[in-house]
This record gives C-alpha cells, sequence and structure tokens, in this order.
C-alpha cells in the first residue's frame, strides 16, 4: 500500500502507536480520494514491532526515536494513535512531542472507535486536559443513577457550561421529569434541542426565567415540586463583576436565597449549590457572593426539612469565558497569546468529571455540608498558554508570543480550597472532602442579609462594604474602597 504521493500539499505524517487504531487510520487514509496526510513513519514501543511495516509504513523506533526520526524524515504532523493508553503513559508521549514544531493531533478513546469508519474523522486536535497529568476523576456511577432515577429533578443555570452537562447526566439517570430553568434563551433552546434528540423519551420541561424572579419561581416550584435542586445559576465573570458588584448581589446571593427559600416552602428533598473556590479568602466580589451563598446554605439547613448542601470546585475546563477557548482564539488570530501573571496558578478539572462529582456529593449528602472537590496539583497559566502553542504546531515567543497583561480587577496569584479554620474530613471517593462548616449565628445572619438586600437595590451605596460586614475574610483592594 502506497501512501507517499509527493504532494507539495501533503503533511508528512508521524504515527505513535502501531495498533489496531493505527491500521485503522492508514486504511481509512487510504480510501480517500485525495487526502493531506503523507504518512512517512510510526513510532511503538513494543521492540518486536520495531523494523515491521504496517500497511506498508515502516515502524522506526520507540519513543525515544521521536525526536530523532521528526528531523530525519522532516514531520509536520504526529497523529497519537493508541486510544487505550493512561493519561499518564499519553502525558509521558506527549511531552516529548510537544519538543518538536509538529502540529499534534490524537485518536479518542477506544469505545469511540467502534465504527471502523470513524478514525480520519475523529482524529481531534490535542486537549489540554490531555496534559493534565492525572487521571481523570471517576464517581460512582450507580450510586447516583440510584439516586436520580425517578426524581423530579431542577437545574437553574440549565443552559451554562456547568448546568448543561448536569443536565446531560441526570437525563442518563432516568428521572421522572427534568426541569431546565435559564434566564438566556438561546442556551437553553440549544440544550434542549440536544437532550431531545439523545434522549427522546426524557420528560423534558425548559422555562425561561430569573431565579430572582420570586412570582416566577414561585409559580415553577408550586407546579412541578422538584425533588432535587441544582442551583448553577450566577453571574462567575469575575472582572465583569468587579465594575458591576450589585448585580453579582442581586443575583448570586438573593437568586440563591430565592431558590433556596421556595426549596423549604415546597418541601424540596435536596438543594445543592455549585459553589468555587473563589468564596475561599475572597478578593472580588464574585467570590464574596458566593461565599454569602455557602452562608445561606447552611443557614437555611438549621431550620429546614430540606437538606442544603453545596460543592466547592476550581475552574474547569472548556467552559464558557475560561481560558483555553480564549487561547485557542488567540492563537488562530496569530498571538499574541495574553496571560495576566507568569506565576498564575489554578485548580482544573474538566467540566464532566466535575459534575459527575457533584452528583455523587449530592446523592450522599445528609445536610449542611460543604462538599469540596479535590482537583490535583494547580497548573501555571503560563505553562498551559506554552504547552497549548506547542501542541498547535507553533513556537512559543517565536511564532506566537505570549504577552503578561497584569492582574485583573479582583484577581489572585493562587487560589485556595478551604479557609484556615475548616477542617477537611474524607468521604468514600478519595476525590471528594467535606470542610466542617464554620460557626454562624442563623438569626444575626439573616438580619445582615435583608440590609444587604437594601443596599443592594441602592444603586449608589457602599456594597463592597456591606459585603464585608458579612464575609469578614473579603480582601477589598484600596482602589474599590
Amino acid at each position: 500500500m502506497e501512501y507517499r504521493m509527493n504532494d507539495a500539499r501533503q503533511k508528512r505524517t508521524m504515527i505513535i502507536g502501531a495498533g489496531d487504531a493505527c491500521k485503522e487510520l492508514l486504511w481509512d487514509i487510504a480510501r480517500q480520494d485525495s487526502c493531506s496526510l503523507d504518512v512517512v513513519c510510526i513510532i511503538d514501543d513494543n521492540q518486536a514491532k520495531v523494523g515491521t511495516l504496517v500497511e506498508g509504513v515502516p515502524v522506526v523506533g520507540n519513543r525515544k526515536k521521536i525526536l530523532t526520526a521528526v528531523s530525519e524524515e522532516g514531520i509536520d504532523l504526529i497523529i497519537f494513535a493508541i486510544p487505550s493508553a493512561s493519561i499518564k503513559q499519553r502525558q509521558e508521549l506527549l511531552q516529548i512531542c510537544k519538543e518538536t514544531e509538529c502540529k499534534l493531533q490524537t485518536l479518542p478513546s477506544l469505545s469511540q472507535l467502534v465504527d471502523p469508519d470513524a478514525s480520519i474523522r475523529l482524529v481531534r486536535e490535542v486537549n489540554l486536559e490531555d496534559l493534565l497529568g492525572r487521571e481523570l476523576s471517576q464517581a460512582n456511577g450507580k450510586r447516583i443513577t440510584e439516586y436520580l432515577s425517578g426524581k423530579v429533578v431542577l437545574v437553574t443555570g440549565g443552559g451554562g457550561s456547568i448546568g448543561g452537562e448536569l443536565c446531560r447526566q441526570i437525563a442518563r439517570a432516568n428521572p421522572s421529569r427534568l426541569i431546565l430553568l435559564d434566564i438566556y434563551e438561546n442556551s437553553a433552546y440549544d440544550i434542549q434541542q440536544e437532550l431531545r434528540e439523545a434522549y427522546p423519551k426524557l420528560d423534558l420541561v425548559v422555562l425561561i426565567g430569573s431565579v430572582r424572579n420570586t412570582l416566577r419561581v414561585d409559580s415553577i416550584m408550586k407546579k412541578y415540586c422538584p425533588d432535587i435542586i441544582y442551583h448553577a445559576a450566577a453571574h462567575k465573570h469575575v472582572p465583569l463583576m468587579e465594575d458591576s458588584p450589585h448585580e453579582a448581589i442581586k443575583n448570586n446571593v438573593f437568586g440563591t436565597y430565592n431558590m433556596a427559600v421556595m426549596a423549604d416552602r415546597y418541601h424540596c428533598k435536596r438543594f445543592v449549590l455549585i459553589s468555587t473556590d473563589k468564596a475561599v479568602n475572597p478578593t472580588n466580589i464574585m467570590g464574596a457572593s458566593k461565599r454569602i451563598c455557602e452562608l445561606i446554605i447552611q443557614s437555611m439547613d438549621a431550620k429546614s426539612g430540606t437538606d442544603y448542601v453545596a460543592v466547592r470546585f476550581g475552574n474547569v475546563l472548556g467552559s464558557n469565558g475560561s481560558v483555553i477557548p480564549l487561547f485557542k482564539k488567540q492563537i488562530d488570530a496569530g498571538g499574541p497569546v495574553t496571560v495576566t501573571h507568569p506565576d498564575i496558578n489554578r485548580f482544573f478539572m474538566t467540566i464532566s468529571e466535575a459534575v459527575s462529582l457533584v452528583l455523587e456529593a449530592g446523592a450522599d449528602a445528609q445536610g449542611g455540608e460543604i462538599f469540596v472537590l479535590d482537583m490535583g496539583e494547580p497548573v501555571k497559566i503560563a505553562d498551559m498558554a506554552e504547552n497549548l502553542i506547542r501542541l498547535s504546531g507553533f513556537r512559543p515567543g517565536q511564532d506566537i508570543q505570549i504577552q503578561y497583561t497584569g492582574l485583573r480587577p479582583g484577581e489572585k496569584l493562587y487560589e485556595e480550597i478551604m479557609m484556615d479554620d475548616e477542617d477537611l474530613r474524607k468521604t468514600s471517593n478519595n476525590r471528594i472532602y467535606i470542610a466542617k462548616p464554620l460557626e454562624l449565628n442563623v438569626e444575626m445572619f439573616y438580619e445582615t442579609l435583608e440590609k444587604l438586600k437594601e443596599i443592594a437595590y441602592d444603586e449608589e451605596s457602599d456594597i463592597r462594604g456591606a459585603v464585608k460586614g458579612i464575609v469578614p475574610e473579603y480582601a477589598i483592594r484600596e482602589e474599590e474602597e
């Protein structure tokens, strides 16, 4: 079988992995009337395969040969074709590949290769989660299904990144009804169409409305009486909320309070708040608002038959407004890639693993807990930018520049998952911990909350000072005072 068509438009290609996935890919290339790939060599760590041919293409060596072969063969593109590889194995090989100037692509998992004609169509760009350096967290799927099956479940903010993934995973667990509530009709429509196609038998209700609208929420709760609420609706963009702090409090704090009160009124069994690591020792109004939301959950649980819990985690890869889509756009535009500070780091999870752990935490909740997800080691944003530039086939600092723009309003160099006085205890899942709630004077808290509401709707008020009165660990920047 001949692949070398000597067409200047073709990319000289190396495949890593000489197994069945490699064969499928080569067969698929051969079936194409015209193909931009000229496969010239294969790499495999199985020494018995070195020196052999796979569909006419030589296996030239193991991973130690990658850099040499790239140079000798003038490789433009490397395709990683070991779908069964672990995250650790994938990382080790990709760390070698990113030292080259080649563009990197990868085949998906084995479960996605059941279609024998899918290989060339499923070759995708290397995603940065391939380089996170840890196995993806595993939730107890059976426990989640048992918990959600037959339940009426309401997801607020269901059209967003986290809310949408909550809806997808909940739909798989066979609820008796899934209710999606969102203020943004376009995102709600998109997830509605997706769920209808994927789960045609699902009793799906998609509603437009704001969690701040008491009458709207009351009518929804009265009509549908959900067993479980996942509250994901929130303003989350830190710099935007720094410029509109009153809106952060109105939506995040009083939207949460509104939903929490209605959950109690209509005897909802469980209320799960999606929180954030930015709620810990917050330096911005968004984080401080989410800390107040956690206090609302704690206070409501103390007086209600509903179980109220919060799940706290950091950044999710690929969510709306996150750094990865921004970096990809900037790379596609030729740069520069903008990073706020060379030392800034963040905790990262994929959307799917974060949501699966949220669902498991909700299933195991007793009421009053703040669940904290273990997101592994923090990752430097500058390293992510540099890696993504390399994985796109460019050289950082040469083809694509990295530009440091300075910390944005309310942004800190690193995030924390717990406050100094919180003790973490383990659960049955080594990725889920429970933070010991701090002591709270519930009566005094509600008094300050009422005052905060008045201040929030006075657009000229000192909203940050009022928030600090409730969240003393909130650090207000001097220029904001």
